[in-house]
């Protein structure tokens, strides 16, 4: 079976595929970012210290999305190529290699947070009261990183496949029951204990296992690709090295990203709980804001690797310029959305009067930060990727983060001592420094590369 369209696709068709591909992802990244937003919402009624050391327990969770989301990007520009061209058979290889390695990191981190999760909020911050509210936080999560493991995986592949709206709806239907469990244990309801920010983890680890259940459940009915864990023990042979070589760089790519940018957050946390405060809203703003930007990019990588595989490289040379055209328009779209966003902020957040200063220049500083992250995503985690070049983003975000950027934020803080503003403004030029070398890359071509085989 040959998915691949011979025929040159238009202008207007390939935005049209683009954004079909890109529209459930925004839904999707909206409900994920309202996640977010419920919980600084709802804990706003608990006390800034439950918003602020959920805030920095949370870094781990990101550190496991974005381990997760590697893996899972790094199997769909696998999978996307074989799409293309046809093989099934491929598809479920690189899903159960991917979740060899998912499983195994998830079981990492859940004993982690199990076993030290106080010696993990010390690293963030010295307040005792913050370490004992994130201590309970992650403990309670802990098991929701087994069953986020394997579902993310099997959700990446569908998405590969242009099963997007599957997709979301099992993402979709998981992050509304969060909100609901949120509201339930931490407001009390129906006659359970008020718990908090534990009661938060308590709803993610609930949901995150209901999500398992349905993952399995529309598995046994699919008729493309199936959710089969004993794929995890097949010999890899030829798509192990393919994964190794191309999908775990992806993985490292975003896991040295996410550190880099959980970095951030301990310059910020030992500058202050106003500082704390402060970010943990813009950080629901600025997820807010970017979903549009990383759903086209996510979109627009499926769609060009999809292009490759079916041996179209001039194809997905367009659709890739078309994904930036469209990277561009949300950029722009999202700073417009934080800008919309800054008198709902202020009048909403019970902040101190300090907290509310950093907020309004954090604010200001994302309207042009987001246009950054948007154009370096959508070309180093969507193009490049779909066209089996990982290494590359390996390479510039190392450089970038460790350094340039994080260099730069402990030594303006705790060298130079500047003011928390000027040290967040300074952080926030990671994105620029890194643009010339990332679009020149882009303009080469060298990324894009055919890298399915004929026998697997």
């Amino acid at each position: 079976m040959n998915h691949s369209i011979k025929t040159k696709t238009p202008a207007g068709a390939a935005y049209r595929n683009i954004l079909h591909l890109a529209l459930p992802i925004v839904i999707q990244n909206l409900f994920s970012a309202a996640i977010s937003s419920a919980d600084v919402i709802m804990l706003n009624s608990v006390g800034q210290s439950s918003i602020s050391a959920v805030s920095l327990a949370a870094q781990y969770t990101n550190v496991l999305f974005m381990i997760l989301y590697g893996l899972g990007t790094g199997a769909t520009l696998l999978c996307a190529q074989y799409w293309g061209k046809g093989d099934i058979r491929a598809i479920e290889k690189v899903e159960g290699l991917a979740l060899r390695f998912s499983v195994a990191l998830s079981m990492f981190a859940a004993a982690l947070a199990a076993g030290i999760p106080g010696m993990m909020m010390r690293l963030f911050t010295e307040d005792q009261e913050l370490v004992t509210i994130g201590a309970g936080y992650l403990r309670l999560i802990s098991v929701g990183y087994l069953c986020w493991g394997i579902s993310e995986i099997y959700l990446s592949v569908l998405r590969s496949i242009e099963r997007v709206k599957i997709s979301t709806a099992l993402n979709v239907s998981a992050l509304l029951l969060n909100i609901f469990l949120n509201a339930v244990f931490i407001y009390g309801w129906f006659g359970m204990p008020r718990l908090g920010a534990r009661g938060v983890a308590l709803a993610t680890t609930m949901s995150r296992i209901v999500q398992l259940a349905a993952c399995f459940a529309v598995s046994s009915r699919s008729r493309d690709v199936h959710l089969r864990l004993r794929m995890m023990f097949e010999k890899g042979g030829v798509l192990l090295n393919d994964f190794v070589r191309l999908a775990l760089p992806a993985m490292a790519n975003d896991v040295i990203w996410s550190l880099g940018f959980s970095m951030y957050s301990v310059i910020m946390g030992h500058m202050g709980t106003d500082v704390v405060a402060a970010n943990s809203l813009v950080v629901v703003v600025r997820n807010i804001s970017t979903v549009f930007c990383f759903a086209v990019a996510s979109a627009g990588g499926i769609y060009i690797g999809k292009e490759i595989g079916a041996n179209e490289p001039e194809k997905a040379r367009a659709d890739a310029s078309r994904t930036m055209k469209l990277t561009v328009a949300t950029g722009l779209f999202g700073g417009l959305i934080v800008l919309a966003l800054m008198p709902v902020m202020q009048n909403y957040a019970s902040l101190t009067e300090q907290a509310m200063g950093y907020l309004r220049v954090m604010m200001w500083i994302n309207t042009y930060y987001i246009m950054g992250t948007a154009v370096n995503t959508t070309l180093i985690a969507g193009v490049f990727r779909a066209g089996g070049n990982t290494r590359f983003g390996l390479i510039c975000d190392t450089i970038d983060m460790w350094v340039y950027a994080v260099p730069l934020g402990f030594f303006a803080a705790f060298v130079l001592k500047l003011p928390p503003m000027w040290v967040y403004f300074l952080i926030c030029t990671d994105e620029f420094v890194k643009w010339p070398w990332v679009i020149r890359h882009y303009r080469s071509g060298k990324w894009l590369k055919n890298i399915t085989r004929e026998d697997v």
